[in-house]
């Protein structure tokens, strides 16, 4: 079946959506990928967004939940009609939503337990109106229910399509966070290891906006890095952030490395002068170490690493990567024949897929839920789907 995958991630910066054509059974899938597209939230509201992650009220919350689903359900049309298709011929939607909080350490409530908890927007009631199509959201809800950090949950895409029999690899997505998925050569998906290594694209944007007074909102290309020197006193203080020592099973988000950890770090890059550039190109080589020192939990020898998602246009990063990795060669996913850009949207059209087919789709040894469970709740839509 063609199925649309939804993907906002935790820079905000819009809808990515890929059509994909799945088809198989149980943990043996053949995708194509038939169009992909990514449609830019306006300024204003990704200025929402941001704002409701770090303090928003719960009117506004509850506003943007719908807005942002008609948002959705508005680039999902969109890219059908420019894949040349009808929203008939797609017969699912997985949408990942727009992550405003995410708190899946356990907090112990009275007469209760531990309560792990996690809030997606992006009303599927109305995507799937709109739409006309069965909607699948909510994904990492279930896991944190089951003892799960609820993410990451890409990983599982990752095992199906970048499992090499004889070559351990290091799939690393270059998000608004940065997460790890380690895939040792021919191993069972029940022993993949996978986890948030820190902030990724969410920094570097964040400083960006932050120190061109809003002028720029990206470092597009990482030109501006580029041109900087890297300061071993802010790289000392940034990697001497405690997650990066927490061992895996972890996540991490804005709660974590939001504006108060800019805030933190950019008092201590204005004492010390620096500018701009210098700041990103710290970012830059920060990120690098700290996807690095993930192999500070992994027990097999890596033979290649594999990058996708957003950062992999930011030719400072990427030689930050390439450098800190040497001599382990680094590739991106579409020199390995996938789609670096799509990938986590697809990961989605994946798991809603497999959620219709009821196959238990998370990973417990990657999450720390204590058993496999279907992810995600079905919303009806109006086109019957034919099995």
């Amino acid at each position: 079946m063609i199925v649309a995958g939804l993907m906002s991630g935790t820079s905000a910066d819009g809808v990515d959506v890929a059509l994909a054509n799945i088809r198989g059974s149980q943990h043996r899938l053949n995708m194509h990928l038939k169009y992909f597209e990514t449609i830019s939230y306006s300024p204003s509201l990704r200025k929402r967004v941001l704002a409701a992650a770090e303090s928003g009220h719960v009117a506004e919350i509850c506003h943007l939940n719908v807005l942002i689903g008609e948002v959705f359900a508005t680039a999902t049309l969109r890219a059908i009609e420019r894949a040349k298709l009808k929203p008939q011929q797609v017969k699912l939607i997985g949408s990942h939503g727009q992550t405003l909080h995410h708190l899946p350490k356990p907090q112990r409530e009275p007469g209760i337990g531990p309560v792990r908890s996690t809030l997606q927007i992006g009303d599927p009631s109305v995507i799937a109106e709109r739409t006309g199509i069965t909607t699948i959201a909510d994904f990492r809800s279930r896991d944190l229910a089951a003892g799960g950090e609820g993410a990451p949950l890409a990983p599982y895409a990752h095992h199906l399509f970048f499992q090499h029999r004889s070559r351990s690899r290091l799939i690393v997505n270059l998000g608004g966070i940065a997460n790890v998925t380690v895939l040792a050569a021919g191993a069972p998906l029940e022993s993949m290891q996978a986890f948030d290594t820190g902030p990724c694209n969410m920094l570097l944007d964040a400083v960006t906006a932050r120190l061109s007074n809003g002028k720029q909102t990206i470092d597009r290309g990482g030109r501006l890095a580029q041109r900087g020197h890297v300061d071993p006193t802010i790289l000392r203080f940034l990697l001497s952030h405690p997650f990066l020592r927490t061992p895996p099973p972890k996540s991490t988000g804005r709660e974590e490395f939001g504006q108060s950890y800019v805030k933190k770090l950019l008092e201590r890059t204005r004492k010390r002068r620096l500018s701009l550039s210098d700041v990103l190109a710290t970012c830059c080589r920060f990120l690098a170490h700290s996807i690095h020192n993930a192999q500070t939990w992994i027990a097999d020898d890596i033979h290649e690493v594999v990058l996708g998602g957003g950062g992999i246009f930011n030719a400072a990063l990427m030689s930050a990567l390439q450098e800190t990795f040497a001599p382990v060669p680094v590739r991106t996913m579409d020199e390995c024949g996938s789609y670096s850009k799509a990938f986590e949207s697809i990961a989605f059209a994946v798991l809603a897929y497999q959620s219709f087919h009821g196959v238990c789709a998370n990973v417990p040894a990657v999450t720390g839920a204590r058993h496999p469970v279907v992810l995600g709740t079905i919303t009806p839509g109006h086109l019957r789907i034919k099995t």
